[in-house]
């Protein structure tokens, strides 16, 4: 094993790669490796086929064929701890990955509606949202449920504070989205004039924070601001809209000055569900804690004789809005849950065809779990 890369417990926080966020827990998961005379690092980014990964002997770029599953969810990720060949391999691979930990997943766009990985071993998810247009209470919604369903913390900033000078105004935008976001902290930025960067930096930086965000929603100016240098490039507002470019075109991890790591995204066009009930329900909780109180436990809350959530929709503490939002969340998770295990079977059933009747033992055990 590499001398710089024997330490102890105790001595992780000092090590090179404390800052992008290497802890005791890691070290015990990468021990069986390490034996193996095999280096670390953290995925810093992905892209054809093969990764940039900062290790405790330097940057290393290496091939990821053999950790390219069929599996979408399986293959590397920015955020990724990777195992790599040592030094004097041309070129290197990446022989595996540790464990996850959490791992920010939507649904793609495709009609196969797989699943598709953003970002891995991330606590916060933060949520960048333009205050240069309409608020899209909904799409807020979308994000945050997918936010709690990684893992990690959501915490949703405002971006363009600036462009909102009424201090009533912004109040009020506040409160829409703190109604929209229980239990979630929902900040104003200005990135651009300096204003509540300081309070963001503050809460990244404990830890991996993954950002996320429509294109022109302001992550790059946010991530530069937060970096402290302009790290990431940042096209001008148009004029017509109000609204900012598409600049970043992928994931990219960078350290932070003031403690904790960042991955910036490219702008999401599409904000799919991915079996993510769980998160739609700590998004809703009042209406998971009203439907507590249904005289049916299985109430569907339409017209439901003794519902509790419609109840309270009819004397007015629950929004309209926010009960249209969770029936439509809910279906669309459904739908994702129901197509993914009829994909799981037919893969399934087209390997039961491959294997013949050698080693359908096996086969019926796995399908057993499906």
């Amino acid at each position: 094993m590499s001398p710089s890369l024997s330490f102890s417990p105790s001595s992780s926080s000092s090590h090179p790669l404390a800052p992008y966020g290497w802890d005791a827990e890691w070290e015990a998961e990468f021990a069986p490796y390490a034996a193996r005379g095999l280096l670390v690092g953290r995925v810093v980014r992905v892209d054809r086929g093969q990764c940039d990964l900062v290790t405790a002997e330097g940057p290393v770029r290496a091939d990821t064929e053999f950790v390219t599953p069929r599996d979408p969810l399986k293959v590397i990720c920015t955020g990724d701890w990777a195992v790599v060949d040592p030094v004097g391999g041309d070129p290197r691979y990446v022989r595996a990955y540790l464990p996850r930990r959490t791992s920010f997943v939507r649904s793609t766009s495709s009609k196969r509606s797989e699943g598709q990985i953003l970002a891995a071993n991330v606590d916060h998810s933060i949520i960048a949202v333009s205050l240069a247009g309409e608020l899209d209470l909904g799409r807020i919604e979308r994000f945050l449920a997918l936010g709690w369903e990684s893992g990690g913390q959501p915490v949703v900033v405002l971006t363009k504070a600036d462009l909102v000078p009424d201090p009533a105004t912004l109040a009020h935008l506040v409160q829409d989205v703190e109604t929209s976001a229980p239990g979630v902290p929902v900040l104003t930025v200005s990135a651009t004039a300096g204003e509540g960067v300081d309070v963001l930096s503050a809460v990244v930086s404990g830890g991996t924070s993954v950002l996320l965000g429509q294109s022109g929603a302001g992550k790059s100016t946010l991530a530069n601001a937060l970096a402290g240098a302009d790290v990431m490039e940042v096209q001008a507002i148009r004029d017509v809209d109000g609204k900012g470019r598409h600049t970043t075109t992928t994931r990219n991890l960078l350290v932070l000055p003031g403690g904790g790591v960042l991955i910036d995204t490219p702008g999401l066009r599409g904000v799919g569900l991915w079996d993510a009930e769980s998160g739609v329900g700590q998004v809703f909780a009042e209406i998971e804690e009203l439907g507590q109180e249904c005289r049916f436990h299985d109430c569907a809350h339409l017209s439901e004789p003794g519902c509790a959530v419609l109840a309270a929709l009819a004397d007015g503490t629950l929004p309209e809005r926010r009960l249209d939002s969770y029936r439509k969340l809910v279906r669309e998770n459904q739908r994702i849950i129901a197509k993914t295990n009829v994909r799981a079977r037919a893969e399934l059933r087209r390997e039961w065809r491959l294997r013949g009747a050698e080693g359908r033992a096996a086969l019926q055990i796995k399908r057993g779990r499906l």
